[in-house]
């Protein structure tokens, strides 16, 4: 399944990313989702490696650029996810989110 067990054995927190374009940017809506093993409702989420407020909650809505992990109780800390802001009028290079398959047109988006 999608919980791999690590070589210590525990298994890892998987941190799934819901957003249309890829990198994610706060510009579109973008849902992180916390899964794993572990009591579900023992989700704990770090933002920029600190505990932040959304304890408890296994999915919710980005507002605030930042690095994201989560982890539940007897699991390893998720890999981290970057959301963006595009501060300082950077251009932002989007492909879209689902799978890119070699021979299919695929459409760009460049923003800022």
């Amino acid at each position: 399944g999608w919980c791999p067990l690590s070589p210590a054995g525990a298994q890892t927190t998987q941190l799934r990313v819901e957003a249309p374009w890829s990198p994610a940017v706060l510009w579109d809506r973008v849902t992180l989702t916390c899964q794993g093993s572990g009591t579900a409702g023992a989700t704990t989420w770090y933002k920029d490696g600190q505990r932040w407020g959304q304890e408890g909650r296994n999915h919710f809505t980005v507002t605030e650029s930042g690095t994201y992990t989560c982890d539940r109780p007897g699991t390893r800390r998720s890999s981290p996810v970057r959301v963006s802001n595009a501060e300082g009028g950077l251009l932002v290079l989007q492909v879209p989110a689902e799978e890119l398959l070699e021979g299919h047109m695929v459409t760009l988006r460049c923003r800022r």
